[in-house]
């Protein structure tokens, strides 16, 4: 079995094409089920269905519908929780190295909360089987598999206190679902653009203000945070979350747009969903050329993406942050410090 790939497979290859296997590990021999795929598709997608010699770093799934054909929500039930960080790592060096040529070593830190990677989804949803039973669904499908107990899901509801401050979020809305998230993020955040009084910042994709909140504290009543968020519900909540933060509701790349909008900053911070920031907002930024960007991101292969965009505008990848806000599946948080000076 080859190395680990983005999405939580490992890469095989069988008559030269590429098969990408679910549940199983770098250098172990495997037999597989191939379940998407025909004779002229460039790739296949397999399950590993028995494992012939096992990595050293391979242990029983602690649950028992997280193997082949069983739940799609966990990807990596079956490897040491240690080596889950090991291999996320990987992805998020690889990544960089191909899209963006940056040969970057990553290390994935767990994050406060974390308990053997159980337990920390507080906010969890199933689907019901005609005889009222809970479940989830298979991988890539619809089909779905009873499960009396998720044992990533926390059976609580999310904390919103971060570091003694309470957030308030809107019904549905979205609050990181590891109870240890908010606060690594917002310490990583910080750390990377050590704002300073006085200071302007921008919060694009601001959510509720959690990021706003605390860059106020920092660059204080002489300082100018302005948060941008395009989900209105969200939107409203930053005044009360972070009062004196400047709100703005909007699509972030066409609210840019507008000169007028904090035309020159110190800092900014991106948190985009999953596909990343883009080249519209990338170029948004870098014209109002802030000292330090924190751009934090929930897929290696969009922020590789975005950083390749940042050093086409001569600014570089200055330090990286890995957490392990998601055990036991593939996912993998990072906060990016970039800062202008050229490649890295």
């Amino acid at each position: 079995m080859g190395p680990v790939a983005h999405g939580g497979h490992c890469v095989a290859r069988v008559d030269g094409r590429a098969v990408f296997v679910r549940h199983a590990l770098p250098g172990e021999r495997v037999v597989v089920e191939v379940t998407e795929g025909t004779e002229g598709d460039r790739f296949w997608r397999a399950d590993a269905v028995e494992v012939l010699a096992a990595s050293a770093h391979r242990v029983p799934a602690p649950c028992p519908v997280a193997g082949p054909g069983g739940c799609g929500g966990c990807d990596l039930q079956h490897v040491e929780v240690a080596h889950q960080r090991e291999l996320k790592a990987a992805v998020v060096a690889e990544q960089l190295r191909r899209v963006a040529g940056l040969d970057v070593e990553v290390t994935v830190e767990a994050v406060p909360g974390d308990v053997d990677g159980l337990r920390w989804r507080t906010r969890q949803r199933y689907a019901r089987l005609p005889d009222g039973r809970t479940a989830m669904r298979k991988h890539r499908s619809h089909d779905l598999v009873p499960v009396e107990d998720c044992l990533i899901d926390a059976h609580r509801p999310p904390a919103t206190t971060v570091h003694d401050v309470g957030f308030e979020v809107a019904e549905g809305g979205f609050w990181q679902v590891h109870p240890g998230a908010p606060t690594a993020l917002v310490d990583a955040v910080l750390e990377a653009l050590d704002p300073q009084p006085g200071e302007s910042a921008l919060d694009l994709f601001a959510g509720v203000g959690l990021f706003s909140r605390f860059l106020l504290e920092r660059v204080g009543d002489a300082g100018r945070v302005v948060a941008v968020e395009g989900e209105p519900a969200a939107a409203r909540l930053i005044g009360v979350n972070a009062p004196g933060a400047e709100a703005l509701t909007g699509d972030v790349a066409a609210t840019l747009a507008g000169a007028d909008v904090a035309p020159e900053v110190d800092l900014v911070v991106l948190d985009p969903p999953r596909v990343g920031a883009r080249r519209e907002v990338v170029e948004a930024v870098v014209a109002r050329r802030p000292r330090a960007v924190a751009h934090v991101a929930c897929d290696p292969a969009a922020l590789a993406r975005d950083v390749a965009l940042f050093a086409e505008h001569g600014y570089r990848l200055d330090g990286l942050r890995a957490l392990d806000l998601f055990p036991m599946t593939h996912h993998v948080e990072c906060v990016a410090r970039l800062v202008p000076g050229g490649r890295s």
